[in-house]
C-alpha cells in the first residue's frame, strides 16, 4: 500500500540530499517533455534550474509537486520516494511550491490566504510571516486580488512558508515584477537561504538566480546538460550563451 496512505508506517532516510531526481521521464499527453532528468539538491542550498523558454524548467516542478506525475523516474525527498504521489500527500510530507504566476485566492483576504495553507507544525507562523513581509500586515484583510503584484508575490511566499516545507520550490518568482521588487525578492530568498531553507529556483533572471545558487542546473529541451557548482558557471560565457542566449554577471545584480 502506499506509504501516503497509511502514514503510521512511512519512514524517513536520514541523506544529506534533500531532493533527488534520477531518470525522470514525463510527457504531456503523447509529447515526450523531459528525458532521463536527474539532479540533486543538498540540504540547506540553493539549486537554481536554468534554461531557454521551452527547455523543461516548470515541467521539472510540476513533477516534483505531483501535478505532472512522471512516467519514469524517481523522486525522493530525504530519501522518500514521492514520485507517483498525489500532489496534497508531497505537500504534507515537506514539499512547498510558489507557483509560477503567484496563483494566490484573490476573492479571500491576505490573512486567509496565509492561514488556508497552515497544515505542518514548524516556526512559520502568520506572526513570523508579517514579520517578513510587513505589507502584509498592513493589508491582511485586504482582498488578495486587489495587492500589487510584488504583494502578491510576496503572499506566494508567505503562503508556501505557512506549510513548513523542508524543501522549497521556487518558479519564475521576479517574473513580471519591477526591479525593485525583484530585488527585494532576493533579499527574501537569500534570508531563507541563510535560515538553511533547502530551495529549488527556476528564474528566467540569471543574474538573480546565480547570486543566489549554490548549484546549477541547466535544461535544454528537456535535457539535463549542465549540472554543476555555481563557481562553474559565473563568468563561463560560452556556457552561457549558449545555454541561455546571455551573459550574467551575477555579483553585479
Amino acid at each position: 500500500m502506499p506509504w501516503w496512505r497509511t502514514p503510521g508506517r512511512a519512514r524517513f532516510i536520514l541523506a544529506r540530499d534533500a531532493l533527488r531526481i534520477e531518470g525522470l521521464e514525463a510527457y504531456y499527453g503523447d509529447s515526450h517533455v523531459l528525458h532521463n532528468v536527474s539532479f540533486a539538491l543538498r540540504e540547506g542550498e540553493v539549486l537554481t534550474i536554468l534554461g531557454r523558454n521551452g527547455a523543461g524548467k516548470t515541467t521539472c516542478i510540476l513533477s516534483i509537486i505531483g501535478l505532472l506525475p512522471p512516467r519514469l523516474g524517481s523522486i525522493t525527498l530525504f530519501g522518500r520516494e514521492i514520485a507517483g504521489a498525489p500532489p496534497e500527500a508531497i505537500s504534507r510530507a515537506g514539499v512547498g511550491l510558489v507557483p509560477q504566476g503567484r496563483r494566490i485566492f484573490p476573492s479571500l483576504s491576505v490573512r486567509e490566504n496565509l492561514t488556508v495553507a497552515a497544515q505542518r507544525k514548524g516556526p512559520w507562523t502568520l506572526e513570523r510571516i508579517f514579520a517578513l513581509f510587513p505589507r502584509l500586515k498592513e493589508r491582511q484583510r485586504q482582498f488578495a486580488g486587489t495587492l500589487s503584484g510584488g504583494e502578491q508575490q510576496m503572499l506566494a511566499i508567505g503562503r508556501a512558508l505557512m506549510g513548513n516545507p523542508r524543501v522549497l520550490l521556487l518558479d519564475e518568482p521576479s517574473e513580471g515584477l519591477a526591479p525593485l521588487i525583484v530585488a527585494e525578492v532576493g533579499r527574501t530568498i537569500a534570508q531563507l537561504k541563510e535560515e538553511g531553507q533547502s530551495l529549488a529556483l527556476v528564474e528566467q533572471n540569471s543574474k538573480l538566480a546565480l547570486s543566489l545558487a549554490d548549484h546549477v542546473v541547466i535544461l535544454n529541451t528537456g535535457q539535463v546538460t549542465f549540472d554543476g557548482r555555481v563557481s562553474e558557471v559565473i563568468g563561463n560565457e560560452a556556457l552561457l550563451t549558449q545555454s541561455l542566449g546571455v551573459v550574467a554577471s551575477p555579483r553585479a545584480a
